[in-house]
């Protein structure tokens, strides 16, 4: 079956106002009409009233009825009345006659309760349309019969119909045409302004149309500017700002994905990567073990060196599972990490104040230049550690005689900090990995001084945590520059 065709919501609107309007036009023109109709009829009448009024008020005054009559006829020639037919009885006998006599039998008619035929009006007139008279040739518009206070003279007025009748209670065609045009005027009205509606509901069923079955919506609707185009505007932008929403959505979903991705990937790589850095000491300490274990007679000296070697790989390997601890609590527990106020010029200071105990810095010589009144958000330890841990890279790879810490600049929101050596530096194909789990620029030497691969990714996520950023690139004047953030401590 095919889809029935259906009239355009606009044609559906205005129709049923148009017929209103027509017919409430209709209703008021036909009460008009005949209310203004009966209006003139009535004054005509008064006037045939008042002739019979003067004539028996002549014949009171015992004034000749026949000058009378005369005057009459001279008054009203060449007016609507002329033509008026008047005829006097006296003892019921014809005594004067204006016009053809009208017979004396003839029934009043009651003008009040007369219709006058609309086609009478228009001048319409029938062959056999007739409202008062003796005969067809005869016909009247207005008949009435008086008689004297003494009952002797009777007056039969009648009033023949003819064009200056018809004149006289016609409406002029003026007020047709005003009728006609305002009729015209307010369905004009009534189109354009249900075509604006209609234009609105035709724009929002597309709309619609389009959102329901996944087409493109247009953002430029030119809904009118009334009520319900400020609705469809609404549910517009409603409905592009939910599609807004949800591609936010799906992007961050997306994200998510790939950043839970991303953390298995790492942690599969960072698993393989431990499982291969810790298989190398333990390795060592076994074949030192089974080599103590076969040789009961192994003289005291070699079974010292190979019990220190072993402690030195045990201790390496302790090493490896304290900086993999550190990472993963960096990494998976960031936002549990408690930030407090710390003092940076304490910290480095206290640095500074240790490092002859625990030889951090080796033979390179340390130094500092940071305010005194240098607070930061962070946590002391990891911040400590971070700086411990940026000391000892530097002295077992840089080969270099000096390092150091300095403010080299500040904004509204954070102090900018300068890490540094004057080493050897590293080549450039490497720095944009330096800070990549397990990374050594010098594979057989980094092991050689024991460094676990994990001491510079363990900086980076220090400073990312406490909410900065870190770089490294190599100096003009030999070394490597660490420039780190750390974010100014601020009163809660």
């Amino acid at each position: 079956m095919g889809l029935k065709r259906r009239i355009n919501y606009q044609w559906r609107l205005f129709l049923p106002i148009a017929l209103a309007i027509c017919l409430t036009f209709g209703v008021i023109i036909f009460y008009q009409y005949k209310r203004e109709a009966n209006y003139r009829a009535q004054v005509l009448s008064a006037e045939i009233d008042m002739i019979d009024t003067r004539i028996l008020d002549a014949y009171r005054q015992d004034i000749n009825l026949r000058t009378f009559l005369f005057f009459i006829q001279q008054f009203f020639q060449g007016s609507m009345y002329d033509g008026v037919r008047i005829s006097v009885y006296k003892n019921d006998r014809l005594h004067y006659s204006l016009g053809t006599p009208i017979p004396m039998d003839m029934e009043e008619v009651d003008f009040k309760t007369r219709d006058i035929p609309l086609n009478r009006v228009l001048g319409l007139q029938g062959e056999h349309d007739h409202m008062i008279g003796t005969d067809e040739e005869d016909e009247m518009y207005f008949f009435s019969k008086v008689t004297s206070d003494d009952g002797k003279v009777t007056v039969c007025t009648a009033m023949p119909y003819n064009d200056k009748i018809h004149d006289a209670i016609d409406i002029d065609n003026t007020v047709w045409i005003v009728i006609i045009l305002a009729i015209i005027a307010t369905l004009v009205v009534a189109y354009f302004a249900t075509r604006v509606l209609g234009r609105n509901v035709v724009l929002l069923r597309e709309f619609v149309s389009n959102a329901v079955t996944g087409k493109e919506v247009k953002t430029d609707y030119h809904f009118p500017k009334n009520e319900l185009g400020d609705i469809s505007r609404d549910v517009l932008r409603f409905y592009h700002e939910r599609n807004k929403s949800m591609e936010a959505i799906q992007k961050e979903r997306r994200i998510a994905i790939h950043a839970i991705e991303e953390r298995a990937r790492v942690s599969r790589q960072m698993t393989n990567n431990i499982n291969h850095e810790i298989k190398t000491p333990v390795g060592i300490i076994r074949g030192y073990l089974e080599s103590i274990l076969g040789d009961p007679d192994m003289d005291a000296a070699t079974r010292t060196r190979f019990l220190e070697r072993m402690l030195s790989n045990v201790e390496r390997l302790t090493t490896l599972l304290n900086d993999v601890s550190t990472m993963t609590r960096l990494e998976n527990g960031a936002d549990m990490i408690a930030l407090d106020c710390v003092n940076f010029h304490d910290l480095v200071y206290q640095i500074e104040y240790d490092l002859p105990a625990n030889n951090l810095a080796g033979n390179m010589k340390f130094s500092f230049d940071i305010p005194l009144e240098c607070n930061v958000t962070a946590n002391y330890n990891l911040l400590h550690g971070m700086i411990c841990g940026l000391i000892k890279n530097s002295a077992i790879h840089s080969g270099g005689t000096e390092l150091g810490v300095k403010l080299i600049s500040e904004n509204e929101r954070f102090y900018i900090f300068s890490f540094y050596d004057n080493g050897n530096g590293v080549s450039e194909e490497h720095i944009p990995h330096l800070f990549e789990r397990f990374y050594r620029v010098d594979t057989g030497r980094s092991r050689k001084m024991g460094g676990t691969g994990l001491g510079l990714p363990i900086v980076k996520n220090t400073v990312v945590s406490f909410g900065g950023t870190i770089s490294v690139h190599n100096r003009s004047t030999g070394g490597l520059e660490y420039i780190f953030t750390l974010p100014k401590w601020t009163e809660k």
